[in-house]
């Protein structure tokens, strides 16, 4: 992977670890952060949750930043001692948000083995019957993981713990830049973040895009989102660690490297 120039779409500080193994490989990171998050705009329903967190049978994560969101909010709250209550078993979507959730103190219970919000649901299945489960989520997240908890027979509680948003000083020369052809490959960390590359570059540019540069979703829902938009050179991380993103990065890249000269389409 030495040489090739590869754009990280998340928020530099979430990518520190995936930062250091590329550079480590001899690839040139180029930040290009595509999503933002702001607090919600009514803290009602979430102050009320995280009043009596600890009375909820089952506290499920779908993301890192539900679990920075929801620890910083009961900071400011004061009531940071019973964000983690003992009673409260927490359920995490990934390797990620698992770690996530570990270190601000939560008990993580079951991690996901296929990396989104409806396969979480559908393994726990019956062990969510008639328990209570707080959702602190984005105010953009799907809708379908509340549906599907109910019909496992849980009773959800959802809260925004915050706002998925456009960055304000989104940097307009590394993007021409990158259209420009000066990458290799875009990772997107979320169906959001495919979302905004698309209205930031436009529909017009996309196809000559997928001719010069590998995108790669990180996640299966992440995966979905570039094919609804279009994309075909894509790749998919089979999680949402640094080691599955690196590794299918590795993958693609070697294969490249024998592949004939029309390229091979991977999924």
């Amino acid at each position: 992977m030495s040489g090739k120039r590869v754009v990280v779409t998340r928020a530099a500080r979430q990518s520190v670890e995936l930062v250091e193994k590329l550079t480590k490989l001899g690839a040139l990171p180029i930040s290009l952060p595509l999503v933002a998050f702001s607090a919600p705009e009514d803290f009602g329903p979430l102050d009320a949750a995280l009043e009596h967190l600890e009375q909820f049978d089952w506290i499920i994560f779908t993301s890192e930043n539900a679990v920075r969101a929801v620890v910083k909010r009961a900071g400011v709250r004061g009531n940071l001692r019973n964000v983690a209550g003992r009673r409260s078993r927490a359920a995490a979507v990934g390797p990620t948000t698992a770690a996530a959730a570990e270190r601000a103190g939560f008990f993580i219970e079951y991690q996901a083995k296929m990396h989104s919000g409806a396969a979480l649901a559908n393994e726990l299945g019956e062990r969510l019957r008639e328990q209570t489960v707080f959702l602190p989520r984005s105010d953009r997240a799907n809708p379908d993981l509340p549906t599907l908890l109910r019909e496992c027979g849980a009773q959800v509680t959802e809260a925004v713990a915050y706002r998925t948003v456009t960055p304000v000083n989104l940097d307009q020369q590394r993007v021409a830049e990158i259209v420009n052809g000066e990458a290799d490959a875009i990772l997107f960390f979320s169906p959001t973040a495919v979302d905004h590359f698309v209205d930031v570059v436009g529909d017009k540019v996309l196809q000559d895009l997928q001719s010069r540069m590998t995108m790669a979703a990180v996640g299966p829902v992440t995966a979905i989102a570039l094919q609804k938009a279009g994309f075909e050179n894509r790749i998919v991380a089979e999680d949402t660690s640094a080691d599955a993103v690196v590794a299918a990065l590795e993958k693609h890249f070697a294969d490249q490297m024998n592949a004939s000269p029309a390229g091979v389409h991977k999924e």
